[in-house]
């Protein structure tokens, strides 16, 4: 062994620290001082004294050890295997019989649900947080247990790490349902609340594969109601809403304060056949209400796509759920500091040229806006959101010359494109988010305006609409409009007409703008002087006049002359006229008034 010490020992100083130290180490040992390249003293194994060197050499305390021996042959020591071993039970999960019940219910183990999710050439899983959480609580090695425990706890039931998928670093946490459920206790809180924290610091998004029944309610004490419990994961939520994007996909049953999740996360996806979430358990609707009904009647994926709207998608199998979010992050950037990805521009999957064809001249004939769609975005892109909440109006992700944008379009097909309440919530949470990430919008509007009636009036038509056109009205990204064919009513306001700063307001020759439809336009203004024509034929002839002379009032033409809208392009060239606007106005700022903030929620 060789060992330096600063100057300031003299020799038989020196001396002395090599007999003591190769006394204790039983091998020779050599003492340098300072910077001197010879030994100021040598003990050799047998005992012999050392010699000293140099006895005019000064010595002071302190000293630096180099092993004198090969350390290539070392290898790692018991500590480390008890370690690894260690290691390699928590990675077991929760009791066997727990996890043999996982393959009952179509589902991966967690451990294997990580490996599905970040292998591969762009995705690893690059290292987790909190592997050891309430090992004292459960290990045989632990403080507070004995060897004859079978209550395991590993990682407390939730997987926090930091991940790479699909190229993009991301933060990532994940329940173990083999675990009490994928139940939340105090470790696993912790843990939950640090990574959201440092997604924060990081701008890195964040994934949550939630498999949950909630809070473990016999460990409540300590995580429930605390300044740092399990409530304060709701409050980082709000903190990350809009700062990076949250995405959770639903794997089980998510129950109490573990539905809160998917639903504060930007998207949900649930799985088929395997998810539910709702504010209580089947048993406590029952003990509470007296109501009968199965999880997936209460929570399940076709209640939060078809009624509750709190899904995004639904997935139909493990695999089919990565797909989508693989899909879906493509079109989204990782903070609000930073523009969506581009890619290489693709063809659209149909050709412009028929757009026109597709648009029935009369205003009141349906037809599919996706048939539209497909003629303008890249081949490929389109990434259809909520399709079956409020479905007359369509929200979707696409990209137009390889620039991703937000699609906000009427939808003919299901009620002639009425906006009814669900609609204009949905496309206002829409608008609302893409806006957050600076995501572009393009409008396409064609409709008779916000859906009238007892019904819409008490399901809140004049809330949910207010809420639409407050989402227009704030968005700052480039926003581009397209009247399409009909823009009646306050439907042009909230599909982002001239008065919503667009950059853009484009007409197509099938485009009309009004405050009404000729036919209710007629029969507001002309109702009792076409009541007093007796003849029949004559009232029909006058009707058809009217109607006439008020469409060429909002013609499109007419819009185009009075300058309300910017420009009538021909329908083939739409798709190229939307490319090269949103290019241009692709580093546009705009700002707000300077306020907190509104107070339309």
């Amino acid at each position: 062994m060789r060992v330096r010490i600063t100057a300031g020992a003299d020799g038989e100083e020196a001396a002395a620290i090599a007999a003591a130290l190769a006394d204790h180490v039983g091998e020779t040992v050599e003492v340098y001082c300072g910077d001197e390249s010879d030994p100021t003293a040598v003990h050799e194994i047998d005992g012999e004294p050392g010699v000293p060197a140099d006895e005019g050499t000064t010595a002071s305390p302190g000293a630096e050890t180099h092993d004198s021996g090969d350390d290539d042959d070392l290898e790692p020591t018991e500590r480390e295997q008890r370690l690894r071993e260690e290691i390699a039970d928590i990675l077991e999960g929760g009791p066997e019989k727990y996890r043999d019940q996982l393959a009952e219910e179509g589902k991966l183990f967690v451990r294997d649900r990580l490996e599905l999710w970040f292998s591969g050439a762009d995705s690893e899983l690059r290292f987790e947080d909190g592997t050891f959480a309430a090992f004292d609580d459960w290990h045989s090695s632990g403080a507070n247990t004995d060897e004859d425990t079978d209550d395991r706890l590993p990682a407390d039931g939730l997987i926090t790490a930091a991940a790479t998928f699909e190229g993009r670093d991301i933060h990532v946490m994940a329940n173990d349902y083999t675990v009490k459920r994928g139940s939340m206790a105090a470790k696993g809180v912790e843990k939950f609340l640090r990574m959201q924290q440092r997604a924060l610091k990081t701008g890195n998004p964040v994934f949550y594969l939630m498999d949950s029944s909630g809070g473990r309610i016999d460990q409540q004490t300590g995580f429930f109601a605390n300044r740092e419990g399990i409530g304060k994961y709701y409050y980082n939520h709000s903190m990350l809403s809009g700062r990076v994007p949250q995405i959770c996909v639903l794997y089980g049953p998510s129950i109490a304060g573990a539905a809160y999740t998917p639903v504060f996360a930007d998207f949900t996806i649930m799985v088929e056949g395997m998810s539910a979430m709702a504010i209580a358990s089947p048993r406590m609707v029952q003990m509470v209400t007296g109501e009968d009904i199965d999880l997936q009647e209460l929570g399940g994926p076709q209640v939060h796509m078809r009624e509750s709207g709190s899904a995004d998608l639904i997935a139909d199998d493990e695999e089919h759920a990565r797909e989508l979010v693989a899909q879906l992050i493509t079109y989204l950037p990782d903070n609000a500091d930073e523009t969506p990805p581009k890619r290489e521009p693709t063809a659209p999957a149909k050709s412009p040229d028929g757009i026109d064809a597709i648009v029935p001249q009369q205003p009141n004939r349906g037809y599919d806006m996706t048939d539209v769609i497909d003629r303008i975005v890249d081949a490929g892109s389109y990434f259809e959101l909520r399709p079956d909440y409020g479905p007359e109006i369509v929200t979707a992700y696409a990209r137009i010359d390889g620039r991703p944008v937000g699609i906000v379009a009427n939808q003919p097909a299901h009620r002639a494109g009425a906006i009814f309440p669900d609609a204009a919530e949905k496309a206002a949470e829409f608008i609302w988010k893409s806006d957050a990430f600076n995501i572009p919008l393009l409008y396409l509007c064609d409709t008779p305006g916000f859906m009238a009636g007892s019904q819409v009036e008490k399901d809140g038509i004049l809330e949910q609409g207010k809420k639409m056109i407050y989402a227009t009205s704030s968005a700052t990204v480039p926003k581009q409009t397209v009247v399409v064919r009909k823009a009646y009513g306050a439907g042009i306001y909230a599909m982002g007409g001239p008065a919503y700063d667009p950059e853009s307001v484009i007409g197509l020759p099938s485009g009309e703008i009004a405050i009404m439809g000729p036919e209710a336009a007629i029969n507001a203004v002309y109702a009792r002087k076409l009541a007093e024509i007796d003849d029949p034929d004559e009232r029909e002839r006058m009707e058809k006049e009217l109607r006439e002379e008020y469409r060429e009032d909002i013609d499109i033409h007419r819009m185009a002359s009075e300058v309300v809208i910017d420009e009538i392009v021909p329908p083939s060239a739409l798709r190229e006229e939307l490319a090269a606007r949103f290019d241009f106005y692709a580093d546009l700022e705009k700002s707000l008034p300077d306020k907190k903030h509104g107070t339309i929620l």
